[in-house]
């Protein structure tokens, strides 16, 4: 059956054909390729075309696809069962290891994806502070609870939704949004909310609204509102968690949250979430405080099984991060000087096994600067390479990824092809 077949089907029996919008294609146009294996740095569609993936599955692939040691303790785990709905050592054995690579956790709990975990750090910041307010940046995403939606970024950008419908404007009445990389409207906020403020989300390195490192004095602002307002700093590292540096992004810009949000490559590939922090608020959880927070799958076996194994193989380079960052610095290096040598307005930025690049004159610092890059330009240049076998993100708004398992080879036919764009 062909992509198309296959999505005339699809959108029948879901709405738009798909589990999560940006798969659909809309912003992009044409017809979503639908996967049917992939191995390393390779997706085979159902046609058995043949992609280089820079998306992969939006980060949790840094092994690549497949990896032999990861589908080995997979399997072996699903041998023993695949759920219990009881504590397993492996929950403490994937535990003990995030918290001796990340300085800021003492406590962490597992749930099944960064939705969940996000919600739930911000249920447990309200209850330790007893405050109601929270801040998040426009153009960052930390899932889809309803109060978190306003300006979120990535998936509701690219779908050119601002605000979803079904969510009441009472359930976003706690949460003030201003713009990332803003120390003045972030501190005129504090001065302006004061103690009802209970918790700043934050991305540490964005990856929903493209790539967007944080400025000095915005990094400066957040650690003095952790200091002088007594509010709590949640990191979402959801992303860039052990996909930029083996202690996370936050060590690399200076910041110890009071909570950490994770996810995708601490799962393996596999679907989890997780947040953790400081002990004496992580004590104030259920069943060892009063703040509820549960779930029937969490902690899933194959999920730990395929984390630890992830994080094991990554932790044992001690050059791991330098050489995929290598990797990555080298494809959007060479894409820049193709790009502007095609006199095409083109910025690109890198780490670790992440980048972003947009079509736009220099490198954006918000949600605003993202929002001017050419959409149509960007379009053309997706189709172009997917049309020579080399998948990226289907929107302007989301980074892309690198694999360990990219080869130089890889990387210059990506960049051959590059060269044959034509706006």
């Amino acid at each position: 059956m062909d992509n198309n077949s296959c999505f005339e089907i699809a959108k029948e029996l879901m709405p738009g054909g798909v589990n999560s919008p940006v798969r659909a294609f809309k912003s992009v146009g044409g017809t979503p390729k639908f996967i049917e294996r992939a191995k390393g740095p390779l997706l085979f569609d159902v046609e058995g075309k043949q992609y280089t993936d820079y998306v992969g599955s939006f980060g949790p692939a840094i092994l690549g696809h497949a990896h032999p040691d990861v589908i080995t303790a997979i399997t072996k785990q699903a041998q023993k069962g695949t759920s219990f709905g009881a504590p397993t050592q492996a929950e403490t054995q994937l535990a003990a290891c995030i918290i001796k690579q990340m300085d800021a956790i003492e406590m962490i709990r597992f749930v099944n994806s960064g939705t969940e975990a996000c919600m739930s750090a911000i249920r447990l910041a309200r209850a330790y502070t007893k405050r109601d307010y929270i801040i998040k940046f426009s153009g960052c995403y930390h899932g889809h609870a309803d109060y978190l939606l306003a300006d979120a970024g990535s998936g509701l950008a690219t779908a050119k939704i601002s605000h979803s419908p079904g969510v009441p404007e009472a359930f976003s009445k706690y949460t003030l949004n201003i713009p990332y990389n803003d120390p003045q409207a972030l501190t005129a906020c504090l001065e302006h909310y004061g103690d009802q403020i209970g918790a700043i989300i934050f991305e540490p390195i964005c990856g929903n609204m493209n790539f967007i490192r944080p400025q000095q004095d915005f990094i400066a602002a957040l650690n003095n509102a952790q200091s002088n307002y007594d509010c709590l700093l949640i990191c979402d590292e959801v992303m860039t968690g052990f996909r930029v540096a083996a202690n996370g992004a936050q060590s690399l810009i200076g910041i110890k949250p009071d909570l950490t949000i994770l996810g995708k490559v601490i799962g393996g590939g596999l679907p989890v979430g997780a947040f953790g922090g400081k002990k004496e608020i992580m004590e104030h959880l259920a069943p060892q405080g009063s703040v509820y927070q549960a779930g029937t799958l969490s902690g899933n076996p194959l999920a730990m099984a395929a984390g630890l194994t992830t994080l094991e193989i990554i932790l044992k380079d001690k050059d791991f991060y330098q050489k995929l960052e290598q990797k990555t610095q080298y494809l959007m290096d060479q894409l820049t000087i193709i790009m502007h040598q095609k006199d095409l307005p083109f910025s690109a930025v890198v780490q670790g096994g992440m980048f972003g690049f947009a079509f736009i004159d220099a490198p954006p610092e918000n949600f605003t600067d993202i929002s001017k890059a050419d959409q149509t330009c960007f379009n053309a240049f997706f189709q172009h390479m997917l049309h020579h076998g080399h998948y990226f993100a289907p929107s302007m708004f989301e980074a892309g990824f690198i694999s360990c398992a990219h080869t130089a080879q890889d990387l210059d036919k990506t960049l051959a092809d590059a060269k044959k764009f034509s706006s």
